[in-house]
């Protein structure tokens, strides 16, 4: 991996942890607030290499409220169940009432 890669990974580690928590997130939320609108696909690859980091990579989903990235959680259905000990409803892999559980990085950064 190139050593730039690896440095936008730490910086994509740095916003997800400050995803509060009950909050959720988008892929293409966090990849505009690093300057990087058009690298939401990158974004997950970082949420995919993060389970040892300390980072609540439970709480990116993709823009419409999906878990797109629960397969890549130990067990079947971790990622809902770390969402749901939060209080996130999901119903069939769609967090219900995404909107009013969005966290959106720019406010924040």
């Amino acid at each position: 991996m190139k050593p730039e890669t690896l440095h936008f990974y730490d910086k994509v580690y740095e916003v997800v942890r400050q995803i509060p928590y009950g909050k959720v997130t988008s892929y293409g939320a966090i990849a505009n607030v690093l300057g990087a609108k058009r690298s939401a696909r990158l974004v997950g690859y970082a949420m995919n290499n993060a389970h040892d980091k300390n980072v609540p990579a439970h709480r990116v989903v993709n823009r419409n409220g999906l878990l797109t990235g629960k397969h890549h959680f130990q067990g079947t259905h971790l990622m809902q169940q770390l969402l749901e000990s939060e209080g996130v409803i999901v119903k069939n892999d769609q967090i219900q009432n995404f909107e009013s559980v969005f966290w959106d990085p720019m406010k924040d950064f």
